[in-house]
């Protein structure tokens, strides 16, 4: 079985050789017919605000030399620890946050994987970049097999190469949107495996609905492929249980359409975390995360993207803090489950604000 430590990186990151066999910007197989695809690139239906050099340098620096502080625990985060025999015996229509936007979830007696990184950063490199609060809750040799592993986008903290390929052997289908997938056939993924969705498409596997749905955000993995592959958000249906995982996004007017469509919810799975008003369009304030769950008419709004690594400029408590005040202010049924802890969709618990325990 491949571990992450004996794993590492690939030629061209998944990308293609070009001519005199240096990598290509553009990922293989992505379908110029998407209308999310223009002018060489992947595109939002409406244009993002563009930072300037100056703003882009003064990012960079902030992050790098002048971070506010209380953006890292001071102490690691206590996770629940899981076992492969506690998750076969698990009901149906549970799921467990293993962190940031690492869901488990099990139904029909399969288990769906969202954005896995078990990764020690969330980095191109494993000796430098956004390291993890806490570790996971389970080993991915630990884990039982996976029906489908969902990707909502390329970017590191979502889509980590050394976790994928350690879980190639025991995931059946990996769902991703356009161009990603070709990214992961690139790393050695069976190509029969991959199952890549432009929005509004849907595919069904041993009963459960997946459908590919709009996010405002973008791609890439290096200087040279910005949004050369799709980004979304996933609905997830089976019998009468009705899920939405968000991915990352901004705010935008595809929540409603998407609430619309395959609404109401019994749970929202919305990033709530490494916001600020430098990057408006690409996440979500606490207060545009409750507009977008009362977009997609949800019954339980599970706050994701958060508490596991130090993406963002505010203290690493805030999106707990801001998402639960302005949940509990407008009589929104909210859960925080801790890491590891089961939540049972259908019937979910408020959880316990087990934040506030930590520095």
């Amino acid at each position: 079985m491949m571990t992450i430590k004996r794993i590492q990186a690939a030629l061209c990151g998944g990308h293609t050789q070009g001519r005199w066999g240096r990598c290509s910007s553009r990922p293989a197989g992505v379908t110029a017919a998407s209308p999310q695809f223009k002018a060489g690139k992947f595109r939002n239906p409406v244009p993002m605000h563009k930072q300037s050099l100056a703003q882009v340098i003064r990012l960079i620096w902030t992050f790098a030399f002048n971070k506010p502080a209380g953006t890292v625990p001071e102490q690691p985060i206590t996770v629940r620890p899981l076992t492969r025999s506690l998750l076969q015996g698990a009901p149906d229509n549970t799921l467990y946050r293993l962190g940031h936007s690492t869901l488990l979830i099990k139904l029909a007696g399969a288990f769906y994987l969202t954005d896995p990184v078990f990764s020690k950063r969330a980095s191109p490199v494993q000796w430098a970049g956004p390291a993890r609060f806490h570790e996971t809750p389970i080993g991915i040799d630990d884990l039982p097999p996976i029906r489908a592993v969902i990707l909502s986008h390329d970017h590191y903290d979502h889509l980590d190469r050394a976790t994928v390929l350690a879980l190639a052997a025991k995931t059946r289908h990996f769902l991703t949107p356009l161009g990603v997938g070709d990214r992961l056939i690139g790393w050695g993924i069976d190509k029969a495996k991959v199952k890549m969705l432009d929005w509004w498409q849907e595919l069904e596997l041993d009963g459960v609905r997946l459908a590919a749905t709009p996010a405002q955000h973008f791609s890439g993995r290096g200087v040279r492929d910005g949004n050369a592959t799709l980004w979304a958000s996933w609905v997830i249906l089976h019998k009468d249980l009705r899920l939405f995982f968000s991915g990352d996004t901004g705010y935008f007017s595809g929540f409603k359409q998407i609430g619309a469509q395959y609404g109401p919810f019994d749970v929202a799975l919305l990033e709530t975390g490494a916001y600020d008003a430098q990057w408006p369009d690409v996440h979500m304030q606490p207060e545009e995360t409750l507009q977008a769950f009362m977009d997609l008419n949800a019954n339980w709004l599970v706050p994701v993207h958060n508490g596991t690594f130090d993406l963002g400029l505010h203290r690493w408590q805030d999106p707990f803090e801001r998402i639960t005040a302005l949940a509990r202010a407008q009589g929104v049924a909210i859960s925080t489950p801790e890491m590891g802890e089961p939540l049972d969709l259908k019937r979910p618990h408020a959880g316990r604000p087990w934040w506030r325990a930590l520095k």
